[in-house]
């Protein structure tokens, strides 16, 4: 039976000027990676936009941020049926752990779950991959996702900031650590 380190990359809805408050933000785009624990190969991937309804629409800080459109989001489902494909996705690969770079995504799927009165997708298990690359270093400060890879020499691959590029590039960070020893 193959185990899969599921892992996640979420964006929001986002704002340079605090115009959102944290606990309004929305998930704007799911990017999940199913990352084999033999192989070290990504065996499927998932990525779903989301029509966002208290921050309908996007502002400008977001779109330049994660390259999303205001047609990507208007187009999507909203979140109960994104997370129920979601869901079906992952229920396909029931051998998996949640992760994710930082408890961010954790914290934002729990308040969307939530606000939407739907099932948390995941069980109580989450690694914190951030937190496991400092270990990994042997260092106390925190890495974000690209100078992470920028000290490993893996190249940033995709756009930063869209979910489904972030999952992989986290994923390869993955990789390089539980196959590589530290340098």
């Amino acid at each position: 039976m193959t185990h899969y380190f599921l892992i996640v990359d979420l964006e929001a809805t986002c704002c340079d000027q605090g115009s959102i408050p944290r606990h309004q933000m929305e998930i704007i785009e799911i990017g999940a990676v199913m990352l084999n624990r033999k192989t070290w190969e990504i065996d499927s991937e998932f990525q779903q936009f989301i029509q966002p309804v208290r921050n309908v629409q996007l502002t400008g800080f977001c779109t330049e941020l994660t390259s999303i459109s205001q047609q990507d989001v208007a187009n999507a489902p909203q979140f109960a049926e994104a997370i129920s494909k979601f869901k079906a996705w992952i229920d396909s690969f029931p051998n998996h752990i949640f992760c994710s770079w930082g408890n961010y995504d954790k914290s934002q799927f729990l308040q969307d779950c939530d606000f939407h009165k739907v099932p948390y997708p995941f069980g109580s298990e989450h690694i914190n991959i951030k937190k496991e690359f400092s270990e990994y270093l042997g260092v106390s400060k925190g890495f974000g996702m690209a100078k992470a890879l920028n000290h490993l020499g893996i190249e940033l691959k995709g756009t930063h900031h869209r979910g489904i590029d972030d999952a992989r590039n986290i994923a390869a960070i993955y990789r390089h650590m539980k196959t590589k020893k530290p340098s």
